[in-house]
């Protein structure tokens, strides 16, 4: 079994970076063989740019889509980029370590999205979701945010955590991953700089320990429900008889006014 590990943090001492290697000694302790990309370690260029693309289809104006899809087919990709593919295709389990900042993703895992999952090679119109390429494959992400569970509540001032971490669990569905219950630390930043020593050891210690814990117990880890391609009408909109999955998808109540 093979896992591949992303992660998106500047500090190679970061309680995130040290998530990272818990996750890849208790996957390798199951006996998984673990690839680990740490984006800011490799240098990686979380901007998609023209002069990535040699043998440019329009070198006079840098269509992105245009761009991506010309070199898959070429196959100019940016090198950087075939790598991570090549590390996504070998792997059965994805894990995205990462911390939340201003309630997203830090920037270079989002450049990670716009480079990586490349127009043409991992997606199109009739490769995505149930038919993405990455169909039979799992996918988690592992969070930590600065405050406590109960502030990332549905009624928590630092918003729905489910709501907060869906756009990227979107993703991941989108080019047909199953993606698993994410795994969230909370209280990581306030812990780190409020409290008593101790009490922050324990504590992250804990964190690590349920990690653990989640990984050894893949199996039985929830999957989050989306909807797929064949439960949307020619119009884009969900069909009537068709489940809604998302927590931004509602049926519109039509009131009669007359």
């Amino acid at each position: 079994m093979q896992a591949h590990i992303v992660l998106a943090h500047p500090e190679p001492r970061s309680f995130n970076a040290n998530l990272a290697e818990v996750a890849r000694r208790s996957l390798e302790a199951e006996g998984w063989s673990v690839s680990v990309s740490d984006l800011y370690g490799m240098g990686f260029d979380p901007c998609e740019r023209a002069e990535h693309y040699v043998a440019r289809q329009q070198p006079n104006r840098f269509d992105v889509q245009a761009e991506q899809r010309h070199a898959s087919k070429q196959g100019t990709m940016p090198l950087i980029v075939a790598a991570e593919i090549e590390r996504l295709d070998r792997a059965e389990l994805l894990i995205l370590q990462y911390p939340m900042w201003w309630h997203l993703p830090p920037a270079m895992l989002k450049g990670w999205f716009d480079r990586v999952l490349i127009f043409g090679e991992v997606y199109a119109s009739q490769k995505r979701f149930e038919r993405g390429r990455f169909l039979g494959k799992r996918a988690m992400l592992s969070v930590t945010v600065g405050t406590s569970e109960e502030t990332y509540g549905f009624d928590g001032r630092s918003g729905d955590i489910d709501l907060l971490l869906w756009p990227v669990n979107f993703t991941l569905a989108y080019v047909g991953y199953s993606v698993l219950r994410p795994f969230v630390a909370y209280g990581v930043e306030a812990g780190l700089r409020y409290s008593d020593a101790s009490v922050v050891e324990g504590r992250l210690k804990r964190v690590e320990q349920n990690l653990g814990a989640a990984l050894r117990e893949l199996d039985r880890r929830p999957v989050v429900p989306f909807n797929r391609m064949a439960e949307w009408g020619a119009d884009g909109r969900i069909t009537t008889e068709a489940e809604i999955h998302s927590p931004f998808i509602r049926r519109k109540q039509h009131l009669d006014l007359e």
